[in-house]
């Protein structure tokens, strides 16, 4: 079998087969960090490491390595660490005793349905698959050689490196998680390529994206060749952010605002935009914040009206939205720079 699981057996597990983790919730800095190591002096080196960045992370280790090296598992999971288990799955219960610590989770790549099966049964779970790029309430995969570069990159962008176990609201996946992984790799990624969708969510808090226009769509008070900039929200983020607070996930809008502007003063694909605008229902926090509301023809606003309940049951939000018709607002590029760059 391949590294990779097969097609059908990744959406299994995406859906929570075998009793998969999905990863936790997507509204707070925490990030769980795995480190493959194979053998012991290489535990013991990266651990070292891991202690002088002053981080606890979860190490993958081959089952084998409970026999081979049980002093240097012990001494990670002494420090703080969690240790999962990596390729065939062995006798658990000897990589318990060695580590004093239970194995809760497993790296699925290259196990058989086999295999996923023995852990299930162990109620040891596959882990969720890594992020090329740090998540709120995902995993990232970091190598042994990285870490001194990987770990103070994430926490100077607000994110905080912990143990997959520590992830604020871990979970088992379901069926919606699968939904929501479709739709994020087919509907919103064909969208952002199709439009030059430009993500500026980098920072763990950060929940704004941004599409370089080369017209001003209706109804906006401008001649049709006006370049633009529409903006677009990480939606993940902002629904995490939003159940944490209302507050909590506005005052990040309004940073989410800041970002744009700086991007508009230095991104080569937006220093000709002549305005800002986003198409929502949440319009009243834009009017405070500044923006220009206008009203949408009624057909359009039925078009955008569907595509934002086919969004909240995607993302399962179950905050209502502000109003019950989405409205253009907008605002020009000099009072937007003035008010937010």
């Amino acid at each position: 079998m391949s590294a990779a699981p097969t097609f059908f057996l990744a959406g299994q597990l995406r859906a929570g087969g075998y009793g998969a983790w999905a990863g936790g919730y997507p509204g707070a800095p925490e990030v769980g960090v795995t480190v493959p190591v194979q053998e012991g002096a290489e535990l013991g080196s990266v651990l070292t490491q891991v202690q002088e960045a002053g981080a606890k992370v979860t190490f993958l280790v081959p089952a084998t390595l409970a026999r081979l090296a049980p002093d240097a598992l012990y001494a990670a999971t002494q420090a703080g660490h969690e240790i999962a288990g990596t390729g065939p799955p062995g006798q658990i219960s000897v990589s318990e005793a060695a580590c004093a610590q239970s194995i809760q989770s497993w790296n699925a790549e290259g196990l058989s349905r086999a295999s996923l099966r023995l852990l299930a049964a162990q109620s040891v779970h596959p882990l969720p698959f890594p992020q090329d790029v740090p998540q709120p309430g995902q995993t990232m995969r970091v190598l042994p050689g990285e870490l001194g570069q990987k770990l103070p990159e994430m926490r100077a962008l607000g994110y905080r490196p912990v143990p997959v176990r520590d992830i604020p609201g871990l979970r088992q996946a379901g069926p919606r998680d699968l939904l929501l992984h479709l739709y994020t790799n087919t509907v919103e990624a064909n969208f952002a390529r199709e439009h030059g969708v430009i993500d500026l969510a980098v920072r763990a808090d950060a929940v704004m994206r941004v599409a370089a226009l080369d017209h001003a769509p209706a109804p906006l008070p401008l001649p049709r060749d006006t370049p633009t900039a529409e903006l677009h929200l990480h939606s993940p983020r902002i629904v995490g952010l939003a159940g944490r607070s209302a507050l909590t996930a506005y005052r990040a809008y309004l940073r989410g605002l800041k970002d744009v502007a700086a991007a508009m003063q230095t991104r080569p694909e937006l220093q000709g935009v002549r305005a800002v605008f986003a198409v929502t229902l949440f319009h009243g926090p834009l009017e405070q914040a500044g923006f220009a509301l206008l009203p949408l023809a009624r057909a359009r606003a039925r078009i955008y009206g569907l595509g934002f309940r086919v969004l909240r049951i995607v993302y399962g939000t179950a905050r209502p939205p502000s109003e019950p018709q989405p409205k253009m607002a907008w605002m020009t590029r000099e009072a937007f720079l003035a008010k937010y760059g």
